[in-house]
């Protein structure tokens, strides 16, 4: 990895935005999947799966379970670790999602994560692989927002992204970046539909949520 920042944020005894949206991630979208793999824990309904097909979209998720709230004070990014990072259910939701678009015949166009481990983990699970994105990383210190700097390459990307129909990307990211990006509330495995309007803002058109 090219940098490895040192976390050096601790949980605030106040009622703190994480926990706000953390409180919030609860949407699901009503629908029924088929596979050895899907079962009733995935809901995502046929017109997420025609929206991404069309193309000119990318699918931001939110990474799987990944029990806890914050890193470790020894955070390390280089080092699994020193991370919060996947749980047993985490794996086997992250193998879901890649099931459910396997079984849809979705395939990405290219597969983007944030550098954290319980990102990049939720990636290669379920496609196989990923290519680490610094502008999709979490926020550290405080306060935890998305650099402006960061915002501004994702909403690049998405310009871009709608440019090119029949084609669709994948992002792998934290729940903070797609509060900040898209306004959205996620819960952990649960995926955003994005396009930029044409404006250029970040427009959530479905979502794909994982059990």
């Amino acid at each position: 990895m090219a940098s490895t920042p040192e976390c050096t944020c601790t949980p605030p005894p106040e009622f703190t935005r994480r926990r706000v949206l953390q409180a919030g991630a609860l949407g699901a979208l009503a629908g029924v999947a088929t596979g050895p793999l899907l079962g009733s824990a995935m809901a995502a309904s046929a017109d997420t799966a025609a929206l991404v097909r069309k193309g000119g979209v990318v699918v931001a998720f939110r990474h799987a379970l990944a029990p806890g709230t914050f890193d470790p004070p020894n955070f390390k990014l280089g080092d699994c670790s020193t991370q919060r990072n996947l749980s047993a259910e985490g794996h086997e939701q992250a193998r879901r999602l890649g099931a459910w678009f396997a079984a849809q015949g979705l395939r990405p166009d290219g597969v983007r994560s944030s550098p954290w481990c319980r990102c990049m983990d939720t990636a290669t699970l379920a496609f196989g692989a990923a290519q680490p994105w610094e502008a999709l990383a979490s926020p550290v210190g405080s306060p935890e927002t998305t650099t402006a700097d960061r915002l501004a390459q994702l909403r690049t990307a998405l310009v871009q992204a709608r440019q090119q129909p029949g084609r669709f990307a994948v992002w792998v990211t934290h729940m903070f970046v797609l509060a900040d990006l898209a306004g959205a509330n996620t819960a952990s495995g649960e995926g955003l539909v994005l396009q930029a309007d044409a404006a250029g803002k970040p427009v959530v058109l479905g979502r794909v949520v994982v059990g």
